[in-house]
């Protein structure tokens, strides 16, 4: 057999059918859902409670061959995509070891994915980190989360591209702006969304190393009404 990981491609008939038992493949989700390049992704950006990993057999068309096993996993409130990942590399390899050993023990029955419930995770680009002020701040700081560590969320600040690597939601009323810094004082830097308000926690400017927003406060010049 032939196993296959995180690989882009779709494979050409000739190597589906090289192998006597075929190709395997390993995917971080619980398919029929989040089909594509960047499962772990989406699945914190959509605010789902859970993923997991499949083991499938592949056809010639992205991630929609034969379920084989799957194993599910809960999602913690603070997951990045960088923690998920992490967790779900030691499922893989352990489902992967039990569908080889029960492909060779014909304990498996393939199991069809049902189109109609396929959904899909395309491939981040580096654009896709750019922060929408105008969403609300529980969907902002999904996102902050989802694409941690790449491509990372991002805005502008005074010219310069200011990456968020971690954020939280204030429970404050507010009347200000999408994007506009509504606090920039005691550690704290938070910025109006389309609905509520968002802190940044732990961000890093352009050239400068990653750090909390309490030290970054201490050497930057933003105050309350700047723009990003």
């Amino acid at each position: 057999m032939i196993v296959v990981v995180a690989y882009g491609r779709i494979l050409p008939r000739e190597i589906l059918e090289l192998a006597p038992h075929g190709c395997l493949n390993v995917h971080y989700s619980l398919l029929p859902k989040y089909r594509g390049a960047a499962p772990a992704a989406w699945a914190i950006i959509n605010d789902e409670e859970k993923s997991g990993v499949t083991t499938m057999k592949l056809v010639e068309k992205m991630d929609a061959g034969p379920i084989l096993l799957q194993r599910e996993i809960p999602l913690a409130a603070n997951e990045t995509q960088a923690s998920l990942e992490a967790k779900l590399a030691p499922v893989g390899a352990a489902l992967l070891l039990e569908t080889i050993a029960r492909l060779k023990a014909e304990s498996i029955t393939p199991r069809t994915q049902e189109e109609r419930q396929a959904t899909y995770a395309p491939m981040l680009k580096k654009e896709d980190g750019l922060i929408d002020w105008r969403l609300p701040a529980a969907v902002i700081e999904r996102r902050v989360r989802g694409l941690n560590p790449w491509p990372s969320a991002y805005a502008h600040l005074k010219g310069k591209l200011l990456k968020v690597h971690r954020a939280t939601v204030v429970k404050a009323e507010q009347t200000a702006a999408p994007g506009e810094v509504v606090r920039a004082e005691k550690g704290a830097l938070w910025v109006a969304a389309g609905d509520g308000l968002l802190s940044l926690e732990e961000v890093q400017l352009e050239n400068r190393k990653k750090m909390a927003a309490a030290e970054f406060l201490k050497g930057s010049r933003i105050e309350k009404g700047a723009r990003l």
